[in-house]
């Protein structure tokens, strides 16, 4: 038996006869709909096209009230859509007439009366072609868009084990809770996740359950039968049912209305469902994993999110650090995106300057990676040479900067009044390097401790009177470790939580 399930469409004009195979075909878990007649059956099939849901085999009976319905059905669908299996269903003195019309497309005749495990071989024939068909257009996509399995980026303390984590969880079928910020990257994780396992050939599928309204959700993740509500002129599956044996990935399960949320946990404990409207229990094979931003303890304790499903979605917990915390990353991560923008704008980049990296590295980025490569696109679209620099800088980065970068000012414009040439201090003094060299990064800590001195450590004047940003001078006091060195400095702001 195939792994795949199409929708079917049976069309006879004997009612018991067209009732005997529905229910055939949906004890093997088919989607199955069922007409008497030429004109229903075309309604039908135009109306699942007009829906994006096809149906994927035709069953028909040759003879009907019209002397030529089936083959004028057989004729209609395969020009409607030519990826849409007919299987004939005729009487022995017609056979011969169901053999030429093969020639016009028709995948197989049944000769009536037949047995059920003859037509059920006839299925699973149909279903196996159809499934073949429908992963080498999967895949097809998937090349076209130039998909390849996620490779995660960094190399951060808490980003390795993260790493370790996806990989001892891909392999297995557990149930995980990835939570981080918004812009972390949760879907990419939930990628590595199902592409690091053995359902990595089956759909991915994401829904995000904060930006589907809540009266139409519930028919987005399970579907729903004809006429259950306005507008449902069709039945329709849902995405339990359209991912099979892959993974559901269930982003801002926060946001889930509470009663849903019932109908989920059942999912998860029976692995069943039914469309909405129907009392018929549908199987799940899949994966879920779910996500959030949100703190779902909180959540609990106001009566907005059930602790059962918590606990069943919780098995695993995969955290994404922000990027404040995993600054490092930033260089890495810099490279990759202009990289990646390179090729998409037919353009090569080289880099960005160090200023622009000290920047970067200062900056408490609230969207996290999401904000830094929206950051460097507009970067890169806006920049005309291969070295991106700081006036390329959105002001949110810049942090209110006015400043020259090593290469000097861009061109049309002059440099800050605070700003020094190269080489000098105040009062237009030249520095000179010591004959034996030095330690710049001891060099700096020393500056930095004199100019909190000067301050009696207040962090504004001490920025001013070293030419950077109040939040530069912040990153350096934490990178050198100055709180601890310098008593007098007062405590650096607390850094936000940005999780929305």
């Amino acid at each position: 038996m195939s792994g795949y399930h199409p929708r079917i469409l049976v069309v006879d004009d004997e009612r018991v006869q067209r009732g005997i195979l529905k229910e055939i075909l949906e004890s093997r878990d088919h989607r199955v709909e069922i007409a008497g007649g030429l004109e229903e059956a075309l309604s039908l099939f135009n109306g699942a096209l007009e829906d994006a849901d096809p149906f994927d085999l035709v069953f028909t009976d040759l003879k009907m009230p019209g002397a030529t319905e089936g083959l004028d059905l057989l004729r209609e669908v395969k020009e409607a859509c030519p990826g849409t299996e007919v299987v004939l269903m005729t009487a022995y003195a017609e056979v011969q007439t169901a053999v030429q019309a093969m020639r016009f497309g028709a995948f197989e005749y049944l000769p009536k009366p037949f047995d059920r495990d003859r037509f059920l071989r006839v299925v699973d024939a149909a279903s196996e072609k159809l499934g073949l068909l429908h992963e080498n257009r999967r895949l097809r996509a998937l090349l076209d868009q130039g998909a390849a399995p996620r490779r995660m980026i960094g190399r951060a303390p808490r980003m390795l084990e993260l790493l370790e984590m996806i990989s001892r969880v891909a392999v297995t079928d557990t149930t995980c809770l990835i939570r981080g910020e918004s812009g972390t990257g949760k879907e990419l994780v939930a990628r590595a996740v199902h592409e690091g396992g053995g359902r990595a050939t089956e759909p991915f599928i994401a829904i995000n359950c904060a930006a589907i309204p809540e009266t139409l959700i519930e028919s987005e993740l399970f579907g729903h039968e004809k006429g259950v509500f306005t507008g449902a002129h069709a039945a329709k599956s849902g995405r339990f049912e359209e991912v099979g044996r892959g993974t559901l990935f269930l982003d801002e399960i926060g946001s889930m209305k509470y009663d849903l949320q019932a109908k989920l946990l059942r999912v998860i404990q029976e692995r069943e469902f039914s469309r909405v409207g129907s009392s018929r229990l549908t199987p799940f094979h899949g994966r879920i994993v779910a996500a959030t931003a949100q703190d779902l303890e909180s959540l609990i304790s106001r009566a907005e999110f059930r602790e059962d499903l918590y606990f069943r979605l919780n098995v695993v917990t995969l955290e994404i650090p922000p990027l404040r915390e995993r600054r490092d990353d930033i260089p890495l991560l810099v490279q990759h995106f202009l990289h990646k923008g390179g090729d998409r704008l037919g353009r090569s980049f080289k880099g960005v300057t160090l200023s622009v990296l000290e920047a970067f590295e200062a900056h408490d980025w609230p969207g996290n990676v999401r904000e830094l490569e929206n950051c460097l696109e507009r970067m890169m679209v806006l920049g005309d040479g291969e070295l991106l620099d700081v006036p390329l800088l959105p002001p949110t980065v810049r942090g209110g900067r006015s400043e020259v970068s090593e290469r000097g000012p861009a061109p049309g414009t002059s440099p800050a009044p605070e700003s020094r040439p190269r080489g000098e201090g105040s009062g237009g003094r030249r520095i000179e390097l010591p004959p034996e060299g030095v330690v710049l990064e001891e060099l700096e800590a020393e500056l930095i401790e004199q100019a909190l001195d000067r301050s009696r450590g207040k962090l504004e004047p001490a920025a001013q009177l070293l030419g950077i940003t109040y939040k530069t001078l912040q990153y350096r006091i934490k990178k050198y470790g100055l709180n601890q060195r310098a008593g007098s400095v007062e405590p650096a702001a607390p850094e936000t939580d940005h999780a929305d």
